[in-house]
């Protein structure tokens, strides 16, 4: 994700999301991330997604990194340049201290990447 706002089912982050999609959105926004957002919609899956671009050295906002604490799951959208991207690994960073401390449940997703180099927490959970 590369930005702060959302864009769901849900008006506010006061409400529990499903599913939260981090991604690179250079990468995946148009392609497979647009196309699981669709369809985890149809389906009535409280989704939160970030639709606007953030500049280089800008921060997490706070209704991020909230809508990060109060989702069931984070499902995250490897590719290529996701490590390249500070802002995606940040966020990375925050997805996984709620993997620890409150059992966030983390499904990866590997988009047109080689998951050999990834971490063992990626591929076992």
């Amino acid at each position: 994700m590369d930005a702060g706002g959302a864009s769901s089912s849900a008006s506010s982050t006061s409400e529990k999301y499903d599913v939260l999609l981090s991604f690179r959105g250079e990468d995946t926004r148009n392609t497979f991330t647009s196309h699981l957002y669709a369809a985890l919609e149809r389906k009535k899956i409280k989704t939160y997604i970030d639709e606007k671009s953030l500049e280089r050295g800008d921060r997490i906002s706070p209704a991020l990194l909230e809508a990060i604490r109060i989702s069931k799951i984070s499902v995250i959208v490897f590719s290529k340049d996701y490590a390249l991207s500070s802002w995606c690994l940040n966020e990375l960073v925050h997805i996984l201290e709620c993997h620890r401390e409150n059992k966030h449940m983390v499904i990866p997703i590997f988009y047109d990447v080689e998951n050999k180099h990834m971490p063992s927490w990626c591929l076992h959970g």
